[in-house]
């Protein structure tokens, strides 16, 4: 070989325009992971000018998918353990409806958990979340809509209701939904003497139609 001459590299360099769309993608990537972040933290920052003018904006972000249970300098530890149910109606041979028998939602959840050194953040938070948007949202009374974010928080609980059960239950169209919230406080330690908390409370929601516009975008 030549005195001065370079072998050959092992790969190609890459194209100007090529390098533009790396660069381009990243920044883009860049940019839209710093604006996420930006939202969250506003979310749960203490209110400040700037989380109050963009309010909107940072809700549109941050719920329902990423709504957060947590202040940043003050944190609400969980006072109940809330178990969730539902229970579904379906069509029949005849056009004749079936009820069937609730299923524990929450159970399964907690059976995912156990025993796994490394849950995953869907079985331990997703459910628990998704009521507690709905709860932060319904009159406990009359489950009349309290706040502009109702119908999302119905249609948040409803899908990952029917992602879970699927097109259909033993076979037959699913044409209805309910759901039955129990919600037990935890009680104190048996060194606090403090009194032991009151029964569990049970609330059940009103049966919701199921459509395919609820299935939509669901794997």
């Amino acid at each position: 070989m030549a005195e001065g001459a370079q072998a050959p590299s092992g790969g190609g360099a890459w194209s100007t325009p090529a390098l533009a769309v790396l660069v381009t993608a990243a920044a883009v990537l860049v940019t839209g992971t710093g604006l996420f972040l930006a939202a969250v933290f506003l979310h749960v920052a203490p209110a400040n000018s700037v989380s109050r003018e963009y309010r909107e904006q940072v809700d549109g972000v941050v719920y329902p998918e990423f709504e957060q249970n947590w202040k940043l300098f003050a944190p609400n530890p969980l006072q109940q353990n809330v178990s969730l149910d539902a229970r579904v109606r379906t069509v029949v041979d005849g056009g004749a409806t079936r009820t069937h028998d609730w299923v524990g939602l929450t159970a399964r959840d907690i059976a995912a958990i156990r025993g796994n050194p490394a849950p995953s953040h869907a079985d331990q938070n997703l459910l628990r979340r998704a009521w507690d948007f709905y709860e932060g949202s319904h009159s406990a009374q009359d489950d009349s809509l309290t706040n502009p974010r109702g119908k999302l928080a119905e249609q948040y609980l409803k899908r990952i209701a029917l992602q879970r059960f699927g097109r259909g239950f033993d076979g037959e169209r699913i044409m209805e939904i309910e759901f039955r919230v129990t919600a037990a406080t935890v009680p104190p330690p048996g060194w606090s003497g403090e009194a032991a908390p009151p029964p569990p409370k049970v609330r059940e929601l009103p049966w919701w139609p199921v459509n395919d516009e609820d299935y939509r975008g669901l794997g």
